[in-house]
């Protein structure tokens, strides 16, 4: 299959029929030399990290499926390490929404003394444009809409669905005994209409139990068995 993509975290490939297959790696992403789902560098690998971020994955899109909530998702083959999913239309290079439970890591830094670590937050969503050159900066709901990144409608149903798919994650997390610290999210349109893509695992979640960071792995065992 030809190579569309080679990711810092995924291979993405043309599986034909419109389809995308990505083959999750095991390499992790971090700031400095410390590991962080929020950074933009590769700082490292994990053995058996890619395949707890596929089964991670296939969990919760299986979750939104029977929700009703519109994905790329299809299938998944944890023997290759691979998912298989609907191709989509980003929204221009990529925007990622973030719902945040309680402030950590960038936020904090964003916000100083205005944001004091492990402040309580009331499902604030941020929007940042995927652009690791830049920081993956933040831009607003105006600026979205004028620059043709989404329209109006669209900017505020992928909100709405930042927030309910927030609660279902960490709904989950807690029947686990884990907490949800922060999530994002990635949209595009499939099939004409919005819907979640990329993955959902420990790669663009933090989560913690009893006050400690869980990782990729530690995350995938308690969850997925």
């Amino acid at each position: 299959m030809k190579i569309i993509r080679d990711g810092k975290t995924k291979t993405v490939f043309d599986a034909g029929n419109n389809n995308i297959l990505l083959q999750f790696k095991d390499d992790v992403t971090g700031t400095g030399d410390i590991m962080d789902p929020g950074g933009n560098t590769v700082v490292g690998k994990v053995e058996g990290k890619g395949n707890a971020s596929l089964k991670l994955s296939k969990y919760f899109f299986e979750i939104l499926k029977r929700e009703g909530i519109h994905t790329h998702y299809i299938d998944a083959d944890l023997r290759e390490n691979t998912m298989l999913v609907k191709n989509a239309e980003t929204f221009g290079d990529g925007l990622e929404f973030i719902c945040r439970l309680k402030a950590a890591g960038s936020f904090v830094r964003r916000y100083g003394k205005y944001a004091q670590e492990d402040k309580p937050l009331d499902y604030l969503v941020e929007i940042t444009l995927k652009d690791d050159d830049r920081g993956d900066p933040l831009i607003n709901e105006e600026s979205i809409v004028q620059l043709g990144l989404m329209s109006k409608s669209e900017v505020e149903a992928a909100i709405a669905l930042t927030k309910k798919i927030t609660r279902l994650v960490s709904q989950e997390c807690e029947n686990f005994g884990l907490e949800l610290i922060d999530i994002k999210f990635e949209f595009g349109r499939v099939d004409g209409k919005t819907a979640v893509i990329d993955e959902i695992s420990g790669d663009n979640m933090r989560v913690r139990k009893d006050g400690k960071a869980v990782m990729q792995k530690e995350f995938c065992d308690i969850i997925c068995g």
